[in-house]
């Protein structure tokens, strides 16, 4: 794996395309208000620790990994730094793909492998999504399977850790791995390791929900349980409608794989990543082109791997025929239903763009400003004080200024907030303060110097 230029250079293209592709999103202010959240956090993770979205982000994830890349965006202050980050992780998943199958096939095979991780559709829009710690995990679990093949222990106890620290949810699925692998290497060494992972994975999942995160929250329910908390309109829902976009779902993630993660018996680590997307109420946690899928990716490929390896054992033609058919079905998946959305997210960089990024310069430094998400994503990482406009019109709005520019009148938080803002402007709580072609400025009447 180490010597072969061709995985290396794949690797480094992909990371660089990737990159390129989310710096034109950001310039063209595609991104979604999760940027922000993240590089707020991140700008802060030697701090609060928080954003102005979440308040503190232990309160909703267990993510230490986020201290790494705040200590990057401390080197580079700006959301670029995130992106860069997360393209780099999704290039990093090829190579512990490409390193099972050079186990039990040749290098041909090997490299094959690796492309179609690199063409992944799920894969690709996870990584092109705003950052999230879910884009990170793909990679790492990707290197901790492939560590445990190789019976690198002391690698696994140092992936581990860093699974560990991606999201809880890393922490539930590896302890059920640990223990499908202490079952299945019991009377190897590796079984006492599988095992140690589980128990360690099973103490960081009860520590954040039991200790941490009540105590954050001040008790209050774990966030992400609104995507659990099914409704009799949700269960209606279900039939045929919600079925049959649970097996689309199935069919975009494992055709492209042609099922072969299910061909090799540790297609039992798949199982809980995809009950985590696929029990959800909401159709959000189970599109291909969302960040969830980085929470599910990295176990699916490891075990289209591992049935790789197995297929290629038993017959080396096979395996080589279902290689070229799983490139050319991404490709084809990839044309049929793009998860990058370029239409939307990926467009010229406009005069529009400009002036905005223009007039958050002449913002005052850490100034208390609530805006859309084309502001917000742009402030998040210099500005602490920066917020996004409530989604409802029942929330009220405490920044000292609104910031709002009709060049983008389709943002969402723009038009949820309209009428929030129009009462607030009626009534005089803000008023004008400066205005800029299609950019206003407004300030709150009383209270903020």
């Amino acid at each position: 794996m180490r010597r072969d230029s061709w995985l290396w250079i794949g690797v480094a293209l992909y990371a660089a395309l990737y990159f390129f592709l989310g710096e034109v999103r950001y310039a063209g202010h595609r991104n979604f208000v999760d940027l922000g959240i993240f590089a707020q956090t991140a700008a802060s993770a030697f701090g609060c620790f928080c954003n102005t979205v979440e308040g503190s982000h232990w309160a909703y994830h267990f993510s230490p990994i986020l201290y790494i890349a705040g200590a990057l965006v401390r080197l580079w202050p700006s959301a670029l730094t995130l992106i860069a980050l997360q393209a780099v992780a999704g290039a990093l998943t090829a190579p512990p793909v490409y390193g099972i199958v050079a186990r039990h096939a040749d290098r041909c095979a090997a490299r094959l492998a690796a492309l179609i991780v690199l063409l992944y559709p799920p894969l690709a829009g996870a990584i092109f999504n705003d950052f999230h710690e879910n884009g990170l995990a793909a990679a790492a679990v990707a290197w901790l399977l492939w560590a445990f093949d190789a019976g690198y222990s002391a690698w696994v106890i140092v992936l581990s850790a860093l699974t560990l620290a991606i999201k809880e949810d890393q922490a539930i699925f590896l302890a059920a791995a640990g223990v499908f692998g202490f079952i299945r290497y019991r009377r190897e060494g590796r079984g006492a390791l599988a095992l140690g992972i589980a128990i360690a994975s099973a103490i960081v999942a009860a520590a954040f929900f039991v200790l941490i995160q009540p105590h954050v929250a001040a008790g209050s329910h774990w966030a992400p349980t609104r995507f659990y908390a099914w409704t009799r309109e949700d269960l209606h829902a279900l039939w045929p409608g919600g079925i049959l976009q649970r097996i689309g779902f199935l069919l975009l993630a494992f055709v492209p794989l042609l099922f072969l993660p299910f061909r090799a018996p540790v297609a039992f680590i798949v199982i809980l990543p995809l009950a985590e997307v696929l029990a959800s109420r909401m159709s959000t946690t189970f599109t291909t082109g969302s960040h969830y899928a980085g929470a599910w990716a990295g176990w699916v490929l490891v075990a289209f791997a591992c049935g790789i390896g197995r297929l290629y054992e038993r017959d080396a033609g096979r395996a080589y025929r279902a290689l070229y058919w799983c490139v050319g079905l991404c490709a084809a998946e990839f044309a049929a239903a793009d998860p990058l959305h370029p239409g939307y997210f990926l467009r010229a960089r406009t005069i529009a763009d400009g002036q905005l990024d223009q007039f958050l310069r002449t913002l005052p430094r850490d100034v208390s400003v609530a805006t859309q998400e084309e502001g917000y994503t742009h402030l998040a990482v210099t500005d602490s004080n920066a917020g996004v406009l409530p989604e409802t019109p029942d929330r009220s709005i405490d920044a000292c200024y609104i910031l709002i520019d009709a060049s983008f009148a389709n943002s969402p938080r723009l038009v949820e907030s309209k009428p929030l803002v129009a009462r607030l402007l009626r009534e005089h709580v803000y008023v004008l303060a400066r205005r800029s072609g299609s950019i206003t400025l407004y300030k709150r009447a009383r209270g903020c110097r």
